[in-house]
């Protein structure tokens, strides 16, 4: 009996810790992680201030916890649903085309969750800017590898630079991701996906393996 009352708390703790993290993974999309404190959110949720201590113990705790979850909730929507494909240039395609739908869908309220954070943290030290710094090394690193493995598969030119290719490909995923959220530009979204399509036949080996429009 004793051990199912403490798994029935850790259970309301596990459901707790998840309410607050989704409530501030939307806040720190939209006014950032600076916006983040365990008074607030445990008025918004009607949670007591002393319990969500006991969950997070302090506001940097609350903030690397929310960019953890953020993490996961970003892979889920953009690195999962394209994991089974083939290597090639078929599987960098879908790649940035599940990116922009992240971004157009507002998967997070603000957008993008690490490009703001990553605007918000870069000019400063300490375990939150590490924490965004090394989920956006890992993405750039996931893309490049995913390009690297298209040309091992033969599917880029030989010359390709998986790194170079990586770097253009997310900055136009994120440059439409600011122009829609800064001018309210649903077109952004497509003008970007035309530009992904022409970098991509640019290095293929068989341009017309990059289809114009991905199904569904």
């Amino acid at each position: 009996m004793a051990g199912t009352r403490v798994d029935g708390r850790v259970e309301r703790g596990n459901q707790t810790r998840r309410l607050v993290l989704r409530r501030t993974m939307d806040i720190a999309s939209v006014e950032g992680l600076e916006g983040l404190s365990l008074g607030r959110i445990a008025g918004e949720l009607g949670l007591s201030k002393s319990g969500v201590f006991a969950l997070f113990g302090s506001k940097e705790e609350l903030q690397l916890a929310t960019v953890r979850a953020a993490g996961a909730v970003f892979a889920r929507a953009v690195v999962v649903p394209v994991a089974d494909l083939p290597p090639g240039v078929g599987r960098l395609r879908a790649l940035c085309d599940r990116w922009l739908a992240y971004s157009r869908e507002r998967v997070f309220p603000g957008g993008c969750f690490f490009y703001g954070a990553a605007a918000e943290f870069a000019s400063r030290g300490g375990p939150v800017h590490d924490a965004v710094a090394a989920a956006l090394r890992d993405w750039t690193a996931y893309v490049a590898q995913t390009a690297e493995e298209a040309r091992a598969a033969g599917e880029l030119r030989p010359e390709t630079d998986p790194d170079r290719l990586a770097f253009e490909l997310i900055a136009l995923l994120e440059h439409a991701n600011l122009l829609s959220l800064l001018h309210g530009a649903p077109d952004a979204y497509d003008l970007a996906d035309t530009a992904v399509v022409s970098r991509l036949r640019a290095s293929a080996t068989d341009p017309d393996s990059v289809p114009d429009a991905l199904p569904g």
